[in-house]
């Protein structure tokens, strides 16, 4: 059984991500587990109230990078597995869905493990740069993603370094 996988940024101005497609691209009639996991916008981080935050990347190289940890996982789990992810590029407010991963299986420790194998990578791996929006007007961008060099608290996005794609700040 050849399993197709599926992942994709979505543009803010376009569209918002729906779980739902996710639920029911990774549905199958030999899948007993489906485990889904969806980041959302906090309204508070590090005693900081937050508006919303933006999300910066170049497409193509995200979707390599997705397409490469789905293959990852899908080695680990073999080929009874259906993968799905999606991120939201551009402004966002709180409570609005930033990222959302699902995996279906025949049982549902397999769909645990393996949802949270992929949301793990794509949180630490993604070349995505988060910038949070303040209620006190002032804005920042997160630090540090382990597919970026470190780098200076300074680096901005597009630098390719020092900049978290979530950080523990909205999962």
């Amino acid at each position: 059984m050849t399993v197709q996988n599926s992942w994709k940024v979505v543009e803010r101005t376009d569209a918002q991500l729906d779980p739902a497609e996710g639920i029911a691209f990774v549905s199958d009639p030999g899948f007993g587990g489906i485990d889904v996991f969806i980041g959302k916008v906090r309204d508070l981080n590090q005693g900081r109230a937050v508006l919303g935050i933006s999300y910066d990347l170049f497409v193509p190289l995200v979707l390599n990078e997705f397409e490469r940890m789905i293959a990852e996982v899908q080695a680990e789990f073999g080929p009874r597995v259906k993968l799905y992810v999606a991120h939201a590029k551009g402004r966002l407010a709180v409570g609005e869905v930033a990222v959302v991963v699902a995996a279906g299986t025949p049982h549902r420790d397999e769909a645990f493990r393996a949802c949270r194998q992929l949301i793990e990578a794509v949180k630490h791996r993604s070349p995505i740069w988060k910038q949070e929006h303040y209620v006190d007007g002032d804005s920042v961008w997160s630090e540090g993603c382990s597919l970026c060099h470190p780098a200076s608290e300074e680096s901005q996005p597009g630098d390719h370094h020092g900049h978290e794609h979530h950080g523990h700040t909205h999962r």
